[in-house]
């Protein structure tokens, strides 16, 4: 095997022991800060559990009843009872889907000991650890196309073990299957192999509405593609050639909507469900307990007795447009207000990156003047990887103790003399720039304590106050 070689395995093992230490240490403090801190009364979506509490239940609700608050309440419901309410359809079904194949599969021994719920969120915290954890090692294999350095690649990837929407990743949310489809599905792209890419970018449509944003990296790189493609040969023929570009243009607008056809396709297909069965509704059977929560949260359940919905009127009848205007007050301008502030405030860190990150400013600008402005962290935090190369990057150039691998390699010599290598911390801790940076933070460069401080700093808030059905982003 090349020393080249040995290397990239080794930076997948330090990534992959540091993102199970990282997985690991968020499910164990956000059980403990669920249990010291008292939980917020929150009006937030809490459906009524008819389930009679078996054995486990208990156990599980105490060690991972945080990672069920906020709009992981969505995710569970639905895996559970399915797309009963009309707010249930802003949540796309590849998640829910997953965790409710885990209940019925691998978890269906414990069905004697753990309710539908209970095995809902043990898969919960299971699938979104593995999940995570070939998340990284995704982005580790994406970043070293994209960088063509290994030491910043593997600096990147250990950044995002201590992503800055941590809370998000582990809890009940679809931010880690997202973020696992979008980076392996670049990842595919980056090695030419489209069709494959392709069909992961479409499953990471079925986990979020933002996967869409995804198919403007396939034409964006197809498009370059094909004009390499042209000069090159137009190089061959001695001199510039019209048709070898009117060709490349022609093939790029036929696979181009091909491509993100394929991508929008799931987002397509679950609009039309949605239309459907809102509005042209068969008779459904609600348990009465949920229809007595629709009545007085003023939910909207399908009907065929009940007036037609006014978005099936619309031209292009799209129903997540709809539930975003109307339930969560999404829309351009509409987050400007002085008691926003705040969430300004918190989505400020994220912002700042992105804009020294030119990469992903159209994301950044429709976050900031469409969205709910908190939000930004986790939306670039799981959907883009500019996000923690830029931070590697500003790491690398500011920052003395990386630049002086003399004094790193001798360190981790010393270390490796005084410990044994292993899966424990110590060996979590061998060719790990970034906990060589925390164990070294007294000599830190004022950048490095701002970069690390943020991602630490929201890693930990976020489970102490979204466990306990606080505000966070």
């Amino acid at each position: 095997m090349s020393p080249s070689n040995t290397c990239v395995n080794e930076d997948v093992w330090t990534v992959v022991r540091f993102a199970t230490f990282t997985r690991l240490l968020s499910l164990f403090l956000q059980a403990v800060l669920n249990a010291v801190i008292p939980d917020h009364v929150a009006d937030a979506f809490s459906p009524p559990r008819s389930e009679t509490h078996l054995l486990l239940d208990p156990v599980i609700e105490a060690l991972f009843g945080g990672l069920s608050h906020w709009d992981a309440e969505h995710f569970l419901f639905i895996a559970e009872c399915g797309y009963l309410y009309e707010h249930n359809f802003a949540f796309f079904p590849l998640f829910p889907l997953i965790l409710r194949l885990m209940a019925a599969t691998v978890l269906w021994p414990l069905c004697g000991f753990l309710t539908l719920h209970g095995r809902l969120l043990l898969a919960v915290a299971l699938g979104n650890s593995i999940v995570f954890v070939l998340s990284a090692v995704a982005l580790y294999r994406l970043s070293r196309l994209v960088l063509q350095d290994r030491k910043l690649a593997l600096v990147a990837v250990l950044m995002y073990c201590l992503t800055p929407a941590n809370v998000f990743m582990i809890a009940g949310y679809s931010e880690t299957l997202f973020a696992a489809l979008s980076f392996a599905g670049l990842w595919l792209l980056e090695t030419r192999f489209t069709l494959g890419a392709c069909l992961l970018l479409g499953f990471a449509t079925c986990a979020r509405a933002n996967g869409l944003v995804n198919a403007g990296f396939l034409l964006y790189l197809s498009l370059q593609w094909g004009l390499a493609h042209a000069r090159a040969l137009s190089r061959g023929a001695g001199g510039f050639q019209y048709r070898h570009y009117v060709w490349e243009l022609i093939r790029f607008v036929l696979t181009g909507a091909f491509y993100a056809a394929l991508v929008a396709i799931p987002f397509c297909l679950f609009q039309y469900y949605g239309y459907q069965t809102f509005c042209h509704p068969t008779a459904t059977q609600v348990p009465p307990v949920l229809l007595n929560l629709a009545r007085d949260k003023g939910y909207r359940v399908a009907d065929a007795a009940s007036p037609t919905p006014r978005w099936c009127q619309w031209r292009i009848p799209v129903l997540y447009s709809y539930i975003q205007d109307v339930y969560w007050d999404v829309g351009f301008l509409r987050y400007f207000r002085w008691k926003q502030i705040p969430n300004f405030i918190l989505a400020l860190p994220v912002a700042t990156l992105g804009f020294v990150a030119s990469y992903i400013s159209v994301l950044l600008l429709f976050g900031i003047f469409c969205m709910h402005v908190q939000v930004l962290t986790r939306f670039h935090a799981s959907s883009s990887p500019v996000l923690y190369w830029i931070s590697a990057h500003l790491l690398f150039r500011y920052e003395p103790l990386l630049q002086d691998e003399k004094m790193f390699r001798s360190d981790r010599i010393k270390q490796q003399k005084d410990h044994k290598p292993g899966f424990g911390f110590m060996g979590m801790w061998r060719n790990n720039e970034v906990v060589y940076l925390l164990m070294h933070w007294q000599t830190c460069s004022i950048y490095t304590r701002c970069i690390l401080g943020y991602f630490i700093s929201y890693w930990l808030l976020g489970l102490a106050l979204h466990c306990n059905f606080l505000p966070w982003t």
